[in-house]
């Protein structure tokens, strides 16, 4: 004969399966919980990255086609020699758009310090861009500079006292004058200048010659 469970026995089971069912209902809502969580970082983390790629893929955009068009304040300078000399050069142009020059050229790259017109001269010709600026120029903006020369191998920076602005972007035979590292035309000259159309000499590296750029 089998036994016959007591009225407490089965009444325990029951507590017992009713804690169980409850056990199991909260972990489903924790688990719930956590997905959703989960679910909201994840979508606002895409949503992020999405917004950033868009506002750069606007910015790369705006710059191609500022780089196009003419660039308002750019000033033109024609009949520059070109010959390899020794010794210092005086030079018109503060700094200079090109001229004689050194035999070696200043490797591209952003520089703490001053370098040589010569040499920065004979990158010139290599179709760097040569962007000076003020020794007191802001932090922030220094780490614009800093910025564009590391996207570029055409692009070298360096400190200069006494320029007539701030900031002065050269390239062969063409200079423009800023007040600001954030004013837009500054990217849009690197972008079309860097190696660009005026270059007497295309093609050529802007290495292999004499500096050694601070480590980014």
């Amino acid at each position: 004969m089998s036994k016959k469970r007591t009225p407490e026995l089965t009444e325990r089971q029951a507590r017992l399966a009713e804690v169980k069912a409850a056990q199991r209902r909260a972990d489903r809502r924790r688990s719930l919980l956590v997905w959703t969580i989960v679910g909201v970082v994840v979508l606002a983390l895409v949503g992020t990255t999405v917004t950033v790629l868009v506002r750069q893929a606007n910015h790369n955009a705006s710059v191609q086609a500022a780089a196009k068009a003419p660039i308002d304040g750019v000033q033109t300078f024609t009949g520059l020699s070109r010959n390899h000399v020794t010794g210092t050069v005086k030079y018109p142009q503060n700094p200079p758009v090109g001229g004689d020059h050194s035999e070696i050229d200043q490797n591209c790259g952003y520089y703490s310090a001053p370098v040589a017109d010569e040499n920065a001269v004979h990158s010139l010709e290599h179709g760097a861009v040569w962007i000076t600026h003020d020794p007191n120029l802001p932090a922030a903006q220094l780490a614009t500079l800093k910025s564009l020369a590391a996207k570029s191998s055409y692009v070298l920076v360096t400190p200069r006292a006494g320029l007539p602005t701030p900031v002065v972007a050269s390239a062969w035979g063409l200079q423009l004058q800023l007040t600001s590292t954030d004013d837009p035309r500054l990217a849009a000259f690197v972008t079309k200048y860097a190696n660009g159309p005026q270059t007497p000499e295309s093609g050529a590296a802007c290495s292999g010659g004499t500096g050694t750029p601070d480590a980014s």
